[in-house]
């Protein structure tokens, strides 16, 4: 099982700092203790580029490509990709594959978009095939799968070390573990707003819970969310935990009690293009202290 930790911090915003600023923002999770360093990849920075930076930009700290784009690189790119980062930085590298989006992996990247398991399953496939000229080193490669629907889950326990599900509920994290079973990885990630009073950030909770809803409306139906286009607040909060650090540390122990093995925090601000250090740092003291 990978060495990742309990608690991470997904980077959400990572590609809209300056790359100074980059290198700070990690270092500041890094000294704060926390085992996982996550970024996403969508139309900014290429994965397997910024995954090499944030590597020599620290020391020990788990860098997770979270969702590396399987329409971004062809498999045995990807591959080659993760064997280098593997070979250079042992035991620091775990890869996240995303079946991508119709729009981006059409209209941005060009390719025509496949069902997404029977292509993840291709691509895997694939990448296990991939030659590779440098010694390999022993061991499967560290890979998960960004998976919310059930098959896809079922593919990261067959395929993968297991699977990463993203802003989802911790009733959908109770259903991944039992379609993954009791050995595979589930490393789940929880939208979080650190707002003592509550009083400041139901807007923000409410227009990111909008922006999760068109990948997830119908998973969310069947885990007894009725009515969800109407983002009522019983969904909302569902979602994104908004409160204290106490408030936080109690969803994380819910995933936990749900079988998650490891929970990334996605701190929201309404400032996304600056780093939220404080928060990473009142967290970091509550949660890994």
């Amino acid at each position: 099982m990978p060495d990742i930790g309990r608690i991470g911090i997904w980077a959400g915003d990572l590609d809209s700092y300056p790359m100074a600023a980059v290198r700070e923002a990690v270092a500041v999770i890094e000294d704060g203790g926390y085992g996982t360093l996550w970024f996403p990849e969508t139309t900014g920075r290429e994965a397997m580029a910024q995954a090499g930076i944030l590597l020599s930009a620290t020391r020990r700290i788990v860098v997770a490509a979270g969702t590396a784009d399987i329409y971004a690189r062809d498999a045995v790119t990807t591959a080659a990709a993760q064997r280098t980062l593997d070979e250079a930085f042992p035991g620091r590298f775990l890869l996240g594959l995303w079946e991508s989006h119709p729009s981006l992996a059409e209209d941005v990247r060009g390719h025509d978009f496949g069902v997404p398991v029977a292509t993840m399953r291709r691509y895997l496939e694939a990448m296990d095939a991939a030659p590779f000229g440098p010694p390999r080193l022993s061991g499967v490669p560290r890979r998960l799968l960004v998976a919310l629907d059930t098959e896809m889950v079922k593919l990261a326990g067959e395929l993968a070390w297991g699977a990463n599900p993203l802003g989802m509920p911790v009733e959908h994290t109770k259903n991944a573990r039992a379609v993954l079973g009791p050995g595979a990885l589930l490393a789940v990630t929880q939208l979080v707003i650190l707002d003592q009073g509550r009083s400041n950030s139901a807007d923000l909770a409410r227009s990111y819970a909008a922006a999760l809803l068109p990948n997830r409306s119908a998973l969310l139906h069947d885990l007894g969310f009725e009515e969800v286009d109407s983002l009522d607040e019983r969904l909302v909060n569902a979602l994104i935990v908004r409160g204290s650090a106490d408030d936080i540390a109690h969803r994380v122990e819910e995933h936990i009690e749900a079988g998650a093995d490891h929970v990334s925090l996605y701190v929201l601000t309404a400032t996304p293009g600056t780093p939220p250090t404080r928060q990473w740092h009142e967290l970091a003291g509550h949660l890994l202290a």
